[in-house]
């Protein structure tokens, strides 16, 4: 029987305004996840669209994984 997995995506940005991605927070964000179990998988940079008007910001969405049951 193949392993069963399950998955966990993040959304990991900065400000509105400017700024570049924190290390400490995406730091805060894999240690939090590996505490409970899951194991990263992928990280993919992305534009994320903001509420206010038509721009977005800069971030990644972070993939994890852990086998179920």
């Amino acid at each position: 029987m193949a392993a069963r997995y399950e998955y966990a995506v993040d959304e990991i940005r900065e400000g509105m305004i400017g700024g570049k991605m924190s290390g400490d927070k995406l730091e805060k964000a894999l240690n939090q996840r590996a505490r409970e179990g899951w194991q990263l998988k992928a990280i993919t940079s992305v534009e994320v669209k903001g509420r206010m008007g038509p721009g977005g910001v800069e971030g990644i969405l972070v993939t994890f994984e852990r086998p179920v049951g």
